[in-house]
């Protein structure tokens, strides 16, 4: 297996209770099929085991193959200047098929952010790009050779979301 190399810090994007016994932290890329399912069963586990897991996001944009992960990645991390990144990343998940500068906009209209601030973080926040390379670069020295991959209390989990879901249901009974 293995352990992550970034041990989860307030820069990370933290859904849940950080005080949980339980913490996992996804590496994962926006475009990626298999994390927009394992999207769904991770938001079923924070509801599930409401206040014995938390949820960490990291990117792991694989441009090469997705070339709408990296844009999609740094429209979240523009989100989450305005306090939204979660709702962000609902609605890119959820609109996969469609990531698209229109979409981000959209997207940010509908979540309520003050748009014209949001577009100009995407073309001139240097700090946000930083952060995407960080979570990347954390994920490469911790191992993460495709994307979803999960973490749980630091340790590699080798396993799909819903192995994730079935591991966490038997230690928590």
């Amino acid at each position: 297996m293995g352990s992550i190399k970034i041990a989860v810090n307030q820069n990370d994007h933290i859904k849940g209770n950080i005080q949980a016994k339980v913490v996992v932290v996804e590496y994962g890329d926006y475009e990626c099929p298999h994390c927009a399912h394992a999207h769904q069963v991770l938001k079923n586990i924070v509801d599930y085991f409401k206040g014995q897991v938390a949820l960490v996001y990291r990117n792991f944009p694989l441009t090469e193959s997705h070339p709408m992960a990296y844009p999609a990645a740094v429209a979240a991390e523009a989100a989450a200047k305005q306090g939204k990144f979660w709702e962000m990343n609902n609605g890119l998940f959820e609109n996969q098929d469609d990531l698209s500068a229109d979409l981000f906009s959209q997207l940010a209209e509908q979540l309520g952010l003050d748009v014209q601030q949001f577009k100009r973080d995407l073309v001139q926040s240097d700090r946000l790009k930083e952060k995407i390379e960080v979570d990347f670069e954390g994920g490469v020295r911790s191992g993460v050779n495709g994307t979803p991959s999960f973490y749980v209390n630091g340790e590699k989990f080798d396993g799909g979301a819903e192995d994730l879901f079935d591991m966490l249901q038997e230690s928590t009974e």
